[in-house]
């Protein structure tokens, strides 16, 4: 080898910029090993700590859509955290009697505020319901619920708690469940709004549910359930304050409401294509609410109970009806149910009861009662059932078991529905024109005639057609108060035609 040669190839072995290339190969390995990494743990499962197990020792979690509700569980199944939310949006339009001065046109609501609304009832639209919750169980034994409500009435409330609750369930077929919830009253009190035959319950089940009952009530109830039977004991206390559109709220009381309410409810028929169930139930108000407080006058309502109710629908939310404000010692509510199902044909039917004690009535002052009903039939056009719930006890929505499909050519659910009901809130009303004796509530009789069409495109979304045929007979309380001749018919009948978007998981 040249001279030359031998310099070259020494200077070639000794460049720095190997040293460099070296470096840089090392820094690119670097990296790779960090995204290799970062990759692995994007694509592991996340974990859920429990108090029995050490961080060394965490669970994995896996997330999948259960009963179409995206669904967070741990691999052992004894932690799970299922999403929910429902969306409820109407709209309505109602055909009523031209608005006349209110020297001459007598029909009013609830109460003398709400003259002018009676009169001219709000076609339009209604988030009747927006909600959003996470339920589940923790640890096997125990249930919870957590659900925030958005909508309303009329117009759609604030924000509030509708469902939170915790229930331990170790002992079955028994279970303990306390917190704010609705307590187990009847079939229209338990039936899932999501799966209801009409936009709302009847008025009947509404006020009887509410009096001990209702949404959101603050209440320890126990229950239990069979294949064949059911029946739960409830302790209850308020509702859960609400404000409202008007951002009004909920006065704090000078003592909670303290109330009892039972049900007991059997099968004496389930085969695979008939079902018949037939129960009883009923509420106990011992401490109605002390809304009055120590400084109320003597001549003053202390302790009011008022029964009043909306149409059967929300998208306008003025009241009809209304007992008016009774000072009461106790309440009591007493109802009988029954449901049957044979194939595609649904019938349902209850019938409430209700009584006021009055505290200190004057002499010959009588302790007013109420009554009312309803009935509900259905038929399957696609001969889909409806899922009757052993834990409610009630029936919900239909399987949709061949879900819209333009590809397939195939429709969903129908079903056609139809209901009767009747609330009378009149007690020793007496005559048209005469005035109302010391005793007499006159709350007024609310009767409606409802059809209904609902199509479930899927177990998520449905959309619901209603008809109502509305008449209130109601006569004056006050012609003071309401101004009004003595004793005027202030009822009146109308019609609405309703629309329901829906969707729910």
């Amino acid at each position: 080898m040249s001279v030359i040669g031998s310099a070259a190839h020494a200077q070639a072995a000794t460049d720095p910029r190997d040293a460099e290339i070296q470096e840089l190969k090392a820094e690119v390995q670097a990296l790779a090993a960090k995204l290799d990494q970062l990759e692995a743990r994007a694509n592991t499962p996340p974990v859920i700590q429990t108090p029995a197990s050490a961080p060394q020792a965490a669970t994995p979690a896996a997330v999948s859509i259960v009963a179409g509700k995206p669904s967070i569980a741990s691999t052992d199944g004894r932690f799970t955290a299922n999403l929910h939310g429902v969306m409820n949006f109407d709209a309505a339009d109602y055909s009523q009697a031209s608005t006349g001065p209110v020297t001459t046109d007598f029909r009013r609501g609830a109460a003398s505020t709400d003259t002018s609304h009676a009169r001219d009832l709000s076609s339009g639209t209604d988030f009747r319901r927006a909600r959003l919750g996470v339920d589940g169980q923790a640890f096997g034994d125990w249930d919870y619920n957590i659900l925030y409500e958005f909508g309303g009435a009329g117009e759609e409330d604030a924000g509030h708690i509708y469902d939170l609750w915790l229930q331990y369930s170790g002992l079955k077929p028994f279970h303990a469940r306390i917190g704010a919830f609705t307590p187990s009253y009847g079939l229209d009190d338990q039936g899932s709004t999501n799966g209801m035959l009409f936009l709302e319950r009847s008025a009947a089940s509404d006020i009887a549910r509410g009096l001990a009952g209702g949404d959101s009530r603050e209440a320890a109830e126990v229950w239990a359930n069979g294949a064949w039977w059911y029946v739960n004991a409830a302790v209850t206390g308020r509702s859960v304050g609400v404000v409202n559109s008007q951002a009004t709220g909920v006065s704090q009381p000078y003592d909670s409401q303290l109330g009892y309410i039972g049900r007991l409810g059997v099968l004496p028929v389930r085969t695979e294509k008939a079902l018949v169930e037939i129960g009883v139930h009923g509420s106990y108000v011992d401490r109605p609410a002390d809304t009055g407080g120590p400084d109320t006058a003597a001549n003053a309502s202390r302790y009011s109970i008022t029964l009043q109710e909306r149409p059967e629908l929300r998208v306008d939310g003025t009241r009809l009806i209304s007992t008016g404000g009774i000072n009461a010692r106790h309440a009591d509510t007493v109802g009988f149910e029954a449901a049957g199902q044979y194939g595609g044909f649904f019938l349902q039917s209850e019938y409430e009861t209700i009584k006021i004690e009055r505290m200190n009535p004057a002499a010959g002052v009588s302790d007013p009662s109420f009554h009312g009903y309803y009935i509900d039939a259905a038929y399957s056009i696609t001969g889909e059932r409806r899922r009757f719930n052993n834990a409610t006890w009630a029936f919900d929505g239909p399987a949709v078991n061949h879900p819209f499909s333009v590809q397939d050519g195939t429709w969903g659910a129908f079903e056609v529905a139809a209901r009767y009901s009747d609330i009378d809130l009149n007690y020793h009303a007496g005559a048209a024109g005469a005035a109302a004796t010391a005793d007499a509530v006159r709350g007024g009789d609310q009767a409606i005639w409802s059809g209904g069409l609902n199509w479930y495109p899927n177990s998520f979304v449905r959309f619901m057609l209603d008809y109502q045929d509305v008449t209130i007979h109601r006569l004056s309380p006050s012609a003071t108060t309401f101004s009004t001749p003595v004793g005027a018919e202030i009822g009146q009948h109308y019609h609405v035609v309703a629309l329901r978007s829906q969707f729910a998981f």
